[in-house]
């Protein structure tokens, strides 16, 4: 069993939450969120509000800050075989009230079918709040290029940050 080694990433200001399942290896390396270099959660989510994409963690936190992106995973702890999603075993949820009760979040966004499985499966019941499904930015979503997920995703968020 491998508990969750990275914190939920918002402040008061966070105005949307980004939920992906659990971290990859390299992710839980880094102690941050899609610290994969193949993943492409950052070139996609920084072509949508129209910014540099962030390549330190440091250039990571300032950008979701400027942008009001809260960043967590629906997993708190689970059996996962490296970073495979279709691995994941006796799964337990995080509790999304760490960030609820400090920020005002208009909108809720899963990446990926498994976040939004388990999302559906063991936190919308307890918070009665539905979820946005997006389309993963895993390199092993090969079905969507990148352009297909800057334009997928950018459909969900309605301006860029200022």
């Amino acid at each position: 069993m491998i508990n969750h080694p990275i914190e939920p990433f918002f402040d008061e200001n966070s105005n949307m939450l980004i939920l992906g399942s659990f971290p990859s290896v390299k992710s839980r390396e880094q102690k941050f969120f899609y610290g994969h270099a193949q993943n492409r959660f950052w070139k996609v989510i920084s072509a949508i509000f129209r910014c540099d994409c962030p390549a330190t963690v440091e250039e990571k936190k300032h950008f979701l800050r400027k942008c009001r992106i809260a960043l967590w995973d629906v997993i708190a702890s689970c059996e996962i075989t490296g970073s495979s999603d279709s691995s994941i075993k006796n799964a337990t949820a995080n509790d999304l009230k760490a960030i609820l009760d400090h920020a005002d979040i208009e909108k809720i966004f899963v990446n990926g079918r498994t976040a939004e499985k388990l999302y559906k499966a063991m936190i919308a019941p307890d918070i009665g709040r539905p979820a946005i499904y997006l389309p993963s930015t895993s390199p092993a979503n090969a079905a969507f290029s990148l352009e297909k997920l800057i334009y997928v995703w950018g459909r969900a968020f309605e301006k860029p940050c200022s």
